[in-house]
C-alpha cells in the first residue's frame, strides 16, 4: 500500500463510522428517545415517592408520555419512539390501576425487556440476527447481509448476543427487586438502569458494525437495475425505428422498380 492509498482508506473508513452513527442515532433515537423513555418512569416513582398515591402517579407518567407524543407532531418529527413510550406506560397505568399495585406499573415493561433479551439471543442461534433486521431497512441494505455480506452478518450477530444478554443482565437485577423491594426501590433503580445498559449495548454494536465491510444498498441496486432495463427498452426501440422507417422502405421499393425498368 502506497502513501497515497492511505489516506483514500482512513476516509472511507471514517465515512463508514459516520454513516454508521448516523443509522444507529435514526434506529434508537438518539438523545431525545432517551429522554422520552427515562421520563414517564421518572415521574411516576418520583411523584409516588412523594405522596404515594398511585391514580396520581400513573396520570402524570400517562399525561407527559401523550405531550411528548404530541411535541414531535406538532414539530413534524418521527412519533414512534414517543408512541412506543406511550403504549408503555399505558400499559403499566392499566395494570397498575387492575391490580391496585404500584410495583405492576413497572411489571409489562420488565416483561418486554425479557422477551425482547430472548429475542435477540434465539434469532441470533437461529442465523436472523434480530439486530440486522432492525438495522437493515436503516442502512438500506435489507436482508442482503444474509448471503451476500458474511462479514456484515457476523458483526449482526455479534451486536445481537451483546444486546440479549445485557438486557438478560439487567432482568436478572429486576426481576428479584421485584419480589423483594417495595415499589420506590425498585423504580429508582429501575429508572437509574434505563440509559447506561442502553448506552453500552449501541456502543458495541457501533463497535462491532465500525469494524464490518460497508453495506450492499439494495435500493441503488434496485434503481441502477431499472434505469439499465429503461435504457435497453429505448436502445431497442431506436433499433425498430431505424429499420421500419417509411421511407427507407419507399426508397428500396423504388430502387428494385428502377432496376427493373432498366433491365428491361
Amino acid at each position: 500500500m502506497t502513501s497515497l492509498d492511505k489516506p483514500t482508506e482512513e476516509t472511507e473508513a471514517d465515512d463508514s463510522r459516520a454513516v454508521t452513527e448516523a443509522a444507529l442515532f435514526e434506529a434508537f433515537g438518539g438523545v431525545r428517545g432517551m429522554v422520552e423513555t427515562v421520563l414517564p418512569g421518572l415521574l411516576f416513582v418520583t411523584i409516588f415517592t412523594l405522596n404515594n398515591d398511585l391514580h396520581m402517579s400513573a396520570i402524570a407518567a400517562l399525561a407527559v408520555s401523550l405531550v411528548l407524543v404530541v411535541v414531535r407532531l406538532v414539530m413534524k418529527d418521527t412519533v414512534k419512539h414517543a408512541f412506543s413510550g406511550v403504549f408503555g406506560v399505558a400499559f403499566g397505568v392499566v395494570f397498575a390501576m387492575m391490580t391496585d399495585n404500584a410495583k405492576n406499573f413497572y411489571l409489562p415493561g420488565m416483561l418486554y425487556t425479557l422477551g425482547l433479551a430472548l429475542a435477540y439471543i434465539v434469532t441470533s442461534l437461529a442465523g436472523v440476527p434480530l439486530i440486522g433486521l432492525i438495522l437493515g431497512p436503516v442502512f438500506k441494505e435489507n436482508l442482503s447481509w444474509r448471503t451476500r455480506n458474511p462479514g456484515r452478518k457476523k458483526a449482526y450477530t455479534k451486536a445481537s448476543y451483546a444486546w440479549g444478554l445485557i438486557l438478560l443482565a439487567k432482568s436478572a437485577i429486576l426481576f428479584p427487586l421485584y419480589w423483594w423491594a417495595d415499589t420506590e426501590q425498585l423504580g429508582w433503580v429501575l429508572v437509574t438502569l434505563k440509559i447506561p445498559p442502553f448506552l453500552l449495548a449501541v456502543w458495541l454494536t457501533w463497535v462491532f458494525l465500525a469494524k464490518a465491510p460497508a453495506p450492499i444498498d439494495v435500493f441503488a441496486e434496485m434503481e441502477a437495475a431499472e434505469e439499465a432495463e429503461k435504457a435497453e427498452k429505448e436502445r431497442a426501440e431506436r433499433e425498430k425505428a431505424a429499420v421500419w422507417q417509411p421511407g427507407d422502405a419507399g426508397g428500396d421499393a423504388a430502387d428494385t422498380h428502377g432496376g427493373r425498368h432498366r433491365k428491361s
